[in-house]
């Protein structure tokens, strides 16, 4: 009885966190449907027929602000930093773990310092060299999401390869594979489950960064969406609250449907990545 009791509570507790958490997030979605005054007077109240405006903002977001073009800026790099990080780490993981000597050991070394080092301590001397080297396009950009992002990646990369025999790969080079087929044809197969974890949360950095392309990015010619929702701020701190809260819900659904589509493998991806050989 004391253990249901005591489940009943837990559940209790989770939910009214959960609650806690979501509600924000509600508030922002009927307040994108609401006039300025009544976002500004009356947050947390339902539009009603005095105050809704149906999809003005979201309309008012797209062709004022060109939120479209900010969308695509933003899985431009969202996807090929990703896809960048995903591929060079694995690789490195993968390169770290089966060849043991003092430079991958300083290579690990290096990977795992970056993770401790605060952004803040590099952000002026990077938008510097960003700038001298080029790397103020959207193309730029990514080679330094992937120097920031390899870290985490190579640290869960390198965690999972140990879990994996080495037999398998023995076997492989036996049949005559060359090391970049073991690697392509055997190994990245098997580190289906890191590769989906170290993508979701990469994913969800790169998506909702602000201040790295707000540092590196020339903002005349390429606007990420945080970057937009930030230019949203009129002069005199005059605020469009109503395409702000349009332009949230746009930036946060995309990111929430593939979070929630691909949770599953979190847990799964993080615990393979924790082993050690």
């Amino acid at each position: 009885m004391n253990e249901n009791k005591g489940k009943w509570y837990g559940t209790a507790f989770l939910t009214f966190l959960a609650a806690f958490w979501i509600f924000p997030i509600l508030c922002v979605l009927w307040n994108s449907f609401k006039v300025k005054t009544a976002i500004n007077l009356q947050p947390f109240q339902l539009p009603n027929s005095e105050t809704l405006v149906g999809l003005e903002n979201y309309a008012q977001a797209v062709d004022k602000y060109g939120l479209l073009d900010a969308v695509g800026w933003t899985v431009f790099i969202t996807v090929f930093s990703v896809a960048a990080i995903l591929i060079c780490c694995s690789m490195t993981g993968w390169f770290i773990t089966r060849v043991q000597n003092k430079w991958t050991k300083l290579i690990y070394t290096l990977c795992i310092f970056s993770m401790v080092v605060p952004f803040q301590m590099v952000m002026f001397t990077l938008s510097l060299v960003a700038n001298r080297l080029g790397l103020t396009t959207p193309w730029g950009i990514i080679v330094i999401y992937l120097g920031f992002g390899a870290g985490l990646a190579v640290f869960m990369f390198t965690g999972f390869v140990r879990s994996i025999p080495i037999e398998i790969e023995e076997a492989a080079m036996i049949d005559g594979c060359t090391p970049l087929q073991t690697f392509f044809k055997i190994v990245l197969p098997i580190m289906k489950p890191t590769y989906i974890s170290v993508g979701i949360l990469e994913t969800m950095w790169i998506w909702n960064d602000f201040l790295l392309p707000y540092l590196v990015l020339d903002i005349k010619k390429y606007k990420t969406i945080s970057i937009i929702i930030q230019y949203m701020k009129g002069s005199y701190g005059s605020v469009d609250m109503g395409a702000i809260m349009a332009a949230l819900i746009l930036a946060v659904i995309p990111v929430i449907i593939f979070y929630l589509s691909c949770q599953k493998y979190i847990i799964k991806g993080v615990a393979a990545g924790a082993v050690k050989g």
